[in-house]
């Protein structure tokens, strides 16, 4: 089943602009929330609590 979610289209904007060349705004959300599933918590590199 697909569904749709609508954004703004500044959050589009900034989505595009975190795109490896080639890759759609759609497969980078897939890739976050798979990283999130898997790790629990979005990680930055370099960051230590």
């Amino acid at each position: 089943m697909t569904q749709t979610l609508e954004i703004s289209d500044d959050l589009m904007d900034r989505l595009e602009s975190h795109c490896e060349e080639g890759e759609t705004p759609e497969e980078l959300i897939e890739e976050l929330v798979s990283m999130y599933e898997t790790e629990g918590a979005f990680l930055q590199e370099g960051y230590s609590e």
